[in-house]
């Protein structure tokens, strides 16, 4: 008998309160500040579940980011897309290693998200104009151990398998 994934609502929960994190309005010191919570989310689930959450979930959920920030549609898409491919490809690296390694791969990770958003921008002519922009990297990889002991907890309640 095949085995029956479960929890597949906490993983679709986990995306949409991360958009509405995203969403969430902050005064206006704060808001360069905010982390890129959607990358996170997929970050983690494609760390702990790659077989499961992959490649079309993150182009899922960059267009999600795209509709809901009115975006250039596929710009997020493409962007989540690679970083769910690059996280597949190197989560059994990634997951031994320590919380703080491990927020420097998110760090990394995120960056390069947001280095091709800003390429593609570039392209489009619509390029941010302060070193801000680069904020959000640093604050995801800050808030990245947080994020992972409240995600594997709900993912070990809710055995999402």
């Amino acid at each position: 008998m095949p085995r029956r994934h479960q929890g597949g609502w906490i993983i679709i929960a986990s995306f949409t309160i991360a958009l509405l994190l995203t969403m969430l309005p902050l005064p206006t010191w704060a808001q360069a500040f905010r982390p890129e919570w959607i990358t996170l989310v997929l970050i983690y689930w494609c760390m702990a579940l790659p077989g499961r959450v992959s490649i079309g979930w993150g182009w899922t959920a960059g267009l999600m980011l795209d509709v809901t920030l009115g975006n250039l549609l596929g710009l997020h898409a493409l962007a989540m897309a690679i970083v769910a491919f690059l996280t597949i490809k190197l989560y059994q690296r990634i997951r031994v290693y320590p919380l703080g390694q491990q927020a420097l791969a998110i760090l990394i990770l995120v960056a390069m998200s947001q280095l091709l958003i800003l390429w593609i921008l570039g392209i489009i002519g619509a390029t941010p104009g302060s070193w801000t922009y680069w904020l959000p990297s640093l604050s995801s990889a800050i808030i990245w151990p947080w994020v992972f002991v409240v995600m594997r907890g709900a993912r070990r309640h809710f055995r999402v398998a």
